[in-house]
């Protein structure tokens, strides 16, 4: 049988649309919508990690599975969906290959997970060499932005910023790609999600490189 496509569209997005993400707020403000929006997050997490296993095979050998965080956390449901993907041999390490959905936008990024510095066998140095090797005529139409950047802000392209200079040593940069939500469901995506981690990965390898 044909590989049915997943495709995220507007509406994936809206789902994080609401003035209340914690149980205890919806329970207190707005009791009678607690089952629905419960219904509404596993039903659209099943989607989403039907997706992220459709990039994980088109991804094939050498990766990891895939790291897909869950639809809340037991006293919230999330702000975004979040999963990523990393080199089987690199699975203790925090540089990551981010997808991300929120209210505003898809994004694929290279990307340092901060939970994981701690047991990470590289340090944030090493992940940063990525911006040794990034070519800005190859990559110019990819954004760029620091770590810290909120999730939801307009960034640059390589093209407007040129290769960016670190602002001190805890400072770190993400490159990646975005769809935005009225464009979604113009594409497949999972073959757009799996085409951009393909195009990061010469910057993901030289994070790992002596």
């Amino acid at each position: 049988m044909p590989r049915q496509t997943i495709m995220l569209t507007p509406q994936s997005c809206d789902l994080f649309q609401r003035p209340f993400f914690q149980f205890a707020q919806i329970r207190q403000y707005q009791p009678e919508t607690e089952a629905q929006t419960k219904a509404d997050y596993k039903a659209a997490w099943q989607v989403w990690r039907t997706l992220v296993l459709q990039v994980a095979s088109q991804l094939g050998a050498g990766f990891a599975p895939p790291h897909i965080e869950r639809w809340c956390n037991g006293w919230q449901v999330r702000a975004h969906f979040f999963a990523y993907f990393k080199y089987a041999q690199y699975s203790d390490a925090a540089a990551i290959l981010s997808v991300l959905l929120n209210r505003r936008r898809l994004t694929v990024s290279l990307d340092w997970h901060c939970y994981k510095a701690d047991v990470s066998p590289i340090a944030l140095p090493q992940y940063n060499r990525w911006l040794d090797v990034l070519e800005a005529e190859r990559y110019a139409a990819f954004d760029i932005w620091h770590g810290s950047d909120d999730e939801y802000a307009d960034y640059p392209t390589v093209a407007q910023s040129g290769v960016p200079v670190l602002d001190g040593k805890d400072d770190f940069f993400c490159i990646g790609r975005h769809i935005e939500r009225a464009d979604l469901g113009k594409t497949d995506s999972a073959a757009w999600i799996a085409d951009t981690v393909r195009a990061l990965l010469p910057l993901y390898e030289a994070c790992f490189d002596d």
